[in-house]
C-alpha cells in the first residue's frame, strides 16, 4: 500500500498467525503521511468512488481503514488485510463502518474465497504493492459475480522521462515504501487480466510528488470475452 499519502453488526475474522511480514513503522506513520492528502483531495476521491460499492463487498488491501466510513449500500463488507501491522490499526477502526464489517488476513494473491462471492471488489492505494498483480488481478475477477464491479484508485506509471524516473528509483522506493512499485501500469494489467473498463480518469493531484504521480480512477467490470483467471495467474 503507497503513501502519497446506525451502525451494523461488526466482526473480525483474522488467522491466528499471518504469512506475512508485518511493517510496523510504515503503518504506524501511514495515516499521518496521507493526512494532508486525505484532507485536500484524496478523501473526496475514496468517496466517490467507495459509495459506488453495492451488495456483498470485498476491500483488498483495506490497510488502516481509511475506506470504511465511506460505505453506504454495501450489505456487508468484507476487509482483507495480510499485514498484521496494518489490520491491527484496522480492528480499532472498525467503528467508522455504517455497514457490517469482517477482517480477513487475506493476500490479495490468495483470497480463498469461493469464486463468484462478491458483487463489488474495492482496491485502493493497493495494487502498487501486491507481490503479484496480474496473480491478484486474477483473483479478483474469480471472486466476482457476473455483472460484478472492480473499483480501483492508484498511482500509476507516467510517461517519458518520468516513467524512466520511477523505473530507477522503484528498487528504494520498494523497500522504504512496503513494497509500493511506482512505475506500475495498473491500467493496463486491468485490462490484460480480462475487465472492460467503463471509466477510466487518469489525473494529476495537488502537492504529490512526480514520482507517484500520475493517479488513476477506474470502474471495470470481468469481460467475458476476455482471458480466463487460470490463464492470467
Amino acid at each position: 500500500m503507497g503513501a502519497v499519502g446506525d451502525h451494523g453488526p461488526l466482526g473480525e475474522r483474522a488467522a491466528a498467525v499471518s504469512s506475512v511480514k508485518g511493517h510496523r513503522l510504515f503503518a504506524a506513520v501511514y495515516d499521518r503521511l496521507n493526512g494532508q492528502a486525505e484532507r485536500t483531495w484524496l478523501g473526496s476521491r475514496r468517496a466517490g468512488l467507495v459509495a459506488q460499492a453495492g451488495g456483498d463487498v470485498l476491500e483488498i488491501g483495506a490497510g488502516t481503514g481509511a475506506n470504511l466510513g465511506h460505505y453506504r449500500d454495501a450489505t456487508r463488507v468484507m476487509a482483507a488485510e495480510p499485514d498484521p501491522a496494518m489490520r491491527a490499526r484496522l480492528a480499532r477502526h472498525l467503528s467508522r463502518a455504517m455497514v457490517p464489517v469482517e477482517v480477513a488476513d487475506a493476500p490479495a494473491e490468495r483470497l480463498g474465497f469461493p469464486d463468484e462471492s462478491f458483487d463489488t471488489v474495492v482496491s485502493t492505494l493497493v495494487l502498487c504493492s501486491v507481490v503479484d498483480p496480474d496473480a491478484a488481478l486474477a483473483e479478483i475477477r474469480r471472486v466476482l459475480r457476473p455483472g460484478g464491479r472492480l473499483l480501483v484508485l492508484e498511482h500509476v506509471r507516467g510517461e517519458g522521462r518520468r516513467a524512466r524516473w520511477q523505473d530507477r528509483v522503484t528498487p528504494l522506493w520498494r523497500r522504504v515504501g512496503a513494497g509500493c512499485h511506482p512505475n506500475r501500469d495498473t491500467g493496463a494489467a486491468i485490462v490484460r487480466a480480462g475487465f472492460h473498463l467503463d471509466h477510466a480518469e487518469r489525473f494529476e493531484p495537488p502537492r504529490v510528488p512526480a514520482i507517484v504521480r500520475p493517479f488513476v480512477e477506474i470502474v471495470a467490470r470481468p469481460d467475458s470475452t476476455g482471458p480466463k483467471p487460470q490463464d492470467v495467474s
